[in-house]
């Protein structure tokens, strides 16, 4: 089906879209750093996280989308607060550093790892250096930010924190020309099981699986593959992401930034090594 009025574009984030969470701990003393904070799912997160009360560190490669973050944040009003830093995670010692600067700010107790990067090829055709590069980003540099996090944590007066990670229903299952990113996200679940194994009940871990969501990556993903198969854009997102789905629709990045504040907060306690699982049926049904 082709629509002249389809028009392809990322939702606004709007206070209203956003879960706020009564909860102790969720107070600007406590720290929540979020990778990926500059755009995206990650750029959400962050807000949301500041709008619940926390102080939240954002790690972006990307410095001027950080600074306009720092803006954007206080329009909405924040109980917490909201500190950009610069970071590229694939150097080690930029996440060392981010690290520490999150800890600077509070008591670090929360790390969304959520930054990452998508590239379509078969397996045949892919190029290594950008397979290494996904891997450094989406698998390394999460693993790192654990390992960096987890002393800070079990310093605190209680030893308690969350570390999450962005998976996906690629973590779930494969689909074609896209072996790079479903290997990342099959890793991070194995992660986050890890940290939950290592974390004593104390340090929790959870993963957050979602279908396809409206982010600036996902529009330029939707319009490479529509050029890759010589298919409209609106075909792309109809008939090839949400043709599995029984939910008719993409979910936007507040919906995800949601379920790493509901993950985070008392009411994920239960929550540890799990995933939080929102894919309108991707993977749990078919015909």
């Amino acid at each position: 089906m082709n629509d002249s009025s389809f028009e392809l574009e990322t939702p606004v984030l709007t206070r209203e879209d956003l879960l706020v969470v009564e909860d102790s701990r969720f107070v600007t003393d406590n720290v929540a750093l979020v990778t990926g904070a500059a755009s995206g799912i990650g750029k959400a997160t962050a807000i949301a996280l500041a709008v619940n009360g926390l102080t939240v560190v954002g790690a972006d490669i990307d410095s001027d989308g950080l600074a306009e973050m720092a803006t954007l944040v206080e329009e909405f009003d924040p109980s917490g607060e909201f500190h950009g830093v610069e970071t590229d995670l694939t150097d080690d010692d930029d996440v060392a550093a981010v690290v520490e600067a999150a800890a600077g700010e509070g008591t670090l107790r929360y790390v969304a790892n959520i930054a990452g990067m998508q590239h379509i090829d078969s397996i045949a055709e892919f190029p290594m250096e950008r397979y290494d590069l996904l891997q450094n980003i989406m698998v390394r540099a999460p693993f790192l930010t654990a390992k960096e996090a987890i002393p800070h944590i079990e310093a605190t007066d209680d030893g308690v924190g969350v570390i999450a990670n962005m998976s996906s229903i690629h973590g779930h299952y494969a689909t074609q020309r896209k072996p790079a990113y479903i290997t990342a996200k099959h890793a991070i679940n194995g992660l986050t099981r890890a940290i939950a194994a290592e974390g004593g009940g104390s340090i929790r871990s959870f993963s957050v699986s979602v279908g396809y969501v409206l982010t600036p990556l996902m529009v330029d993903q939707i319009q490479d593959t529509a050029a890759q198969r010589g298919i409209t854009e609106q075909e792309v997102v109809e008939d090839v992401m949400l043709g599995q789905a029984r939910t008719k629709e993409m979910m936007t990045p507040a919906e995800v930034a949601n379920l790493f504040t509901f993950g985070f907060s008392r009411h994920g306690t239960q929550l540890n090594g799990g995933d939080l699982l929102w894919d309108g049926g991707y993977t749990t049904t078919y015909e």
